[in-house]
């Protein structure tokens, strides 16, 4: 059984990455488990917190990624950039200051998102790879999945109604499971 992890980047209860990855939990195929991780709850980063120990919202996420095979960060775009949220909480649970194992260490991410923009999370996703190749993740080189234009993809609930973009979730979903597969087999 291949297990995935997918976390969105978002604290918006309306966020439309948390939507597009509630939406591609069951478009996983046949031997695929397929959860959900969360970034609320993590502090600020502060290394003398966490000389007193690991917050638990922190060490959850941590646990969560070290049980899966493979990781799908959903992240929204910020100012052409990678939200400080998402940042801040990737920091914390890289950080080996307490001796932890890097749980990012060739464990394979695959990145995906939605925006409102006309290019989807292009820069986002650009500015994980230089953060994400120096963790040593095996970051999956496959596909990225940048939907655009947002607002239009989802309906009032976050129902993705959207039947293209259904189409091209389920692809990226099917190819990173059978990838993360090969990887663990």
């Amino acid at each position: 059984m291949t297990k995935l992890i997918g976390i969105s980047g978002s604290l918006r209860k309306a966020s439309f990455n948390k939507s597009l990855l509630n939406a591609a939990i069951p478009l996983a195929p046949e031997g695929v488990t397929f959860t959900t991780g969360t970034i609320e709850g993590i502090p600020l980063y502060n290394a003398d917190v966490e000389k007193e120990g690991v917050p638990a919202a922190v060490q959850l996420l941590k646990d969560q990624i070290a049980a899966a095979d493979g990781v799908i960060l959903f992240t929204p775009e910020y100012n052409n950039s990678i939200p400080g949220v998402f940042k801040n909480a990737i920091d914390w649970v890289s950080s080996s200051m307490t001796g932890a194992p890097n749980v990012f260490a060739g464990r394979a991410f695959a990145l995906a998102g939605t925006s409102p923009s006309a290019f989807g999370t292009l820069l986002s996703q650009n500015a994980w790879l230089p953060v994400l190749r120096t963790l040593g993740a095996d970051l999956w080189s496959g596909k990225r999945l940048m939907l655009p234009k947002a607002g239009s993809l989802f309906d009032k609930d976050g129902n993705l109604v959207d039947e293209d973009a259904k189409a091209r979730l389920r692809a990226f979903v099917e190819a990173f499971a059978a990838y993360v597969a090969r990887k663990t087999a």
